[in-house]
């Protein structure tokens, strides 16, 4: 590969941290190739204040004839030079179109992620407690970093051992992670506003508040590391020096006055030698490594994790029975080997305790824990020096360290906010956060899972409906389904691309054949166009899946169908297809739509099966040409009202195969009462 320079093109500022420093994220990288020999265009923006009323140059055009010359003189030197060898021009062309793979694969995951941060003047990837015990403080800032979080050691490493002042000025310590600023008011005569707040932008308090209420600044920083970094199929487990995958530590900072008060916790991949193979959906985890063979490398691990942060609180929320019992079983075992009196274990089953969307039962997690929460205090500094230190952390583990993880460290973090308010005086002893500042804080937390999970899994968190809300509802688990459609599909082959890239940053070399994943990826491209229907058959296994975890208990699941919705009415100018999932309880039946592009889902509707009042099966409704699909209307009734139906077709054309006769046959089976299914054509009816 050639040697690139990475700059940074273009920063946002998320915010200032207490002592005025400002954290910026990147938003925006230039590459420059240092071996390309004709000049490259940035398409950089002019700088406002040296530039002011200069046009950026315009490129020079050849002009036909100098082309046609050029062209002319071409063609007469290349034919009186001797043809290359087709396989070595074809492996050339081969690798340049890696190469352009691996450079947009790099450009994404600066720009589409949004997940690197930076700041001149404070340090990111220390703790407000390492950095108040931190010895020598006049030095640069890059040469009191935490190492583990220093995403960018291996490209500075030529800069760094020079070893002179001079150089320091361009040694900027970025982190991968999340980090949100937030000023929060503490008023319990305002409740909070859904209308004016957005799931992606927290809403801001008016400038007219009055003073009388207290406000503090809330930050979440979470860093991951750079050791054994990479993609969720690509990298589990732990490796031969001690380190995991998808280790996180996260930081929620409080500020107050001259008062900053700090608490973090830690996730990461359970350290045992463990993969699942990620060619399929949701593969069976497997165990890489004997008992004896791990012992050596789980107590590396913990043996520095006990070195950094004292005391450790295990809390491992994978299920105690089904695939995920192998791992959480071997994670058991070596902590009883291990046995280290700093080293608490508990385990919390999380999907059998919050089973039927109730992940309000986390509470019964933290109730349970909340001595050990209190035990471990926090980080307290004003400007005199340390109050008091946090003394152990907790250390949260799931399968993938995502999702389930970051709702409980999510419930743990309120915890101890709350009781840090407390002793402040910021809140009254016996209240809990007011409503507006609880929706702030949850939609925090929330957004630092997506970060999180984008960067590991390559998609937003599943469950963060509850994370920002608070509560379960049916679209956020629509929009679960197709978070792990999408998390099947980057596996299969983009992971390897991210994967290589990511190595490439850390001076890891790529051991993956490429050449071989290009060759096949293409190949897939060519498929999948052919043969849509293997990508619906695949969302609607995954969303019936979630449907059997997660409907309510007094609900039985009978099925699900990934359809179309091809109502006239519905259908916009683009006469794009309008994607529909149509689920079926035994006492209801839900239509949701969602958006593929977005990865969201705009609406649903659950429809007692009482409503129902009859189902048509025939050639779908067209204004022109002939039908090409067969569909089935369902009719039903609104507040006794009738004339309401929904009109659905599958994504191919083979009637027998596009699953509506069985949807027809387990709807009329689930009725008590008697209901008419017409085989008829169906007219348009727009409304």
């Amino acid at each position: 590969l050639p040697w690139w320079l990475i700059l940074i093109r273009q920063k946002a500022l998320i915010g200032k941290l207490p002592g005025d420093h400002e954290v910026c994220k990147i938003t925006k990288i230039a590459v420059l190739s240092l071996s390309e020999m004709e000049p490259q265009d940035l398409e950089l923006e002019l700088c406002k204040k040296h530039h002011f009323g200069i046009n950026k140059p315009e490129k020079i055009t050849q002009s036909p004839d100098d082309t046609k010359f050029l062209l002319k003189t071409f063609t007469h030197i290349k034919s009186n030079v001797s043809v290359p060898n087709k396989k070595k021009v074809k492996e050339s062309k081969e690798k340049e179109k890696l190469e352009r793979r691996l450079l947009e694969e790099l450009l994404k995951m600066f720009m589409d992620s949004e997940s690197f941060y930076y700041s001149l003047t404070y340090d990111l990837t220390n703790s407000v407690q390492r950095q108040s015990v931190c010895e020598n403080k006049n030095l640069p800032l890059w040469q009191n970093v935490d190492e583990r979080f220093f995403w960018n050691k291996y490209m500075l490493k030529d800069l760094i051992e020079i070893g002179t002042s001079e150089v320091d000025f361009w040694i900027i310590p970025i982190i991968q992670g999340f980090v949100q600023i937030e000023e929060l008011v503490v008023n319990y005569n305002e409740s909070s506003d859904d209308e004016k707040s957005s799931p992606d932008t927290p809403p801001q308090e008016s400038s007219c508040v009055d003073d009388i209420y207290p406000r503090f600044l809330v930050a979440l920083i979470s860093r991951r590391s750079r050791h054994r970094a990479g993609m969720r199929y690509k990298r589990r487990g732990v490796d031969k020096d001690g380190n995991v995958a998808n280790f996180v530590e996260t930081e929620q900072l409080i500020h107050v006055h001259n008062h900053t008060l700090s608490f973090i916790q830690t996730r990461g991949s359970i350290p045992v030698f463990w993969s699942q193979v990620g060619y399929r959906y949701n593969p069976r985890p497997r165990l890489d490594k004997n008992e004896k063979e791990t012992v050596v490398y789980f107590s590396a691990h913990f043996e520095e994790q006990l070195k950094i942060y004292k005391k450790q609180v295990i809390i491992n929320l994978v299920d105690q029975a089904g695939r995920e019992k192998i791992i959480g079983d071997a994670y058991l075992k070596q902590v009883l080997l291990f046995n280290n009196p700093n080293l608490t274990y508990v385990s919390f089953d999380f999907h059998e305790h919050c089973r039927g969307m109730k992940f309000e039962n986390v509470q019964t997690l933290t109730d349970a824990i909340h001595d050990i929460i209190l035990d471990m205090k926090w980080c307290w500094v004003d400007q005199a020096g340390v109050i008091c230190k946090q003394e152990g952390i907790f250390r949260v583990n799931c399968m993938d360290c995502l999702d389930r993880t970051n709702v409980v460290q999510a419930a743990i973090a309120r915890v101890v906010m709350e009781q840090q308010l407390k002793k402040l005086g910021v809140m009254p002893p016996e209240q809990p956060l007011p409503m507006k500042c609880n929706r702030i804080y949850q939609i925090m937390w929330a957004n630092n899972g997506d970060s999180i999970s984008r960067q590991y899994a390559g998609t937003a968190a599943l469950k963060g409906d509850f994370t920002r809300t608070g509560e379960r509802k049916l679209a956020g688990v629509m929009k679960d389904g197709v978070n792990s459609a999408n998390r099947y599909y980057l596996n299969r082959f983009k992971d390897a691309y991210r994967q290589a890239v990511i190595d490439l940053m850390q001076g890891i070399p790529v051991t993956e054949d490429l050449y071989s994943i290009f060759t096949k990826e293409k190949e897939h491209e060519a498929l999948d166009k052919e043969n849509q229907r293997s990508h619906q058959e695949l969302i609607s296994q995954l969303l019936q899946s979630y449907m059997k975890l997660l409907l309510p208990d007094d609900e039985k699941f009978h099925g699900g169908w990934a359809l179309i919705d091809c109502d006239p009415s519905l259908i916009d100018a683009t006469h794009k297809d309008v994607d529909v999932l149509l689920l079926l309880s035994n006492s209801a039946y839900y239509v949701a739509y969602y958006d593929d592009e977005v990865d969201k889902v705009n609406q649903y509707q659950r429809l007692s099966l009482e409503s129902l009042e009859k189902i048509e099966i025939g050639p779908e409704p067209t204004l022109f040409g002939k039908p090409k699909f067969s569909c089935m209307r369902l009719h039903y009734k609104y507040k006794e009202a009738t004339g309401y139906f929904h009109t659905l077709r599958a994504v191919v054309r083979n009637s027998e195969e596009d699953g509506k006769g069985r949807a027809a046959s387990l709807m009329k089976t689930s009725l008590a009462l008697e209901l008419k299914i017409k085989d008829r054509w169906l007219k348009e009816r727009i409304f």
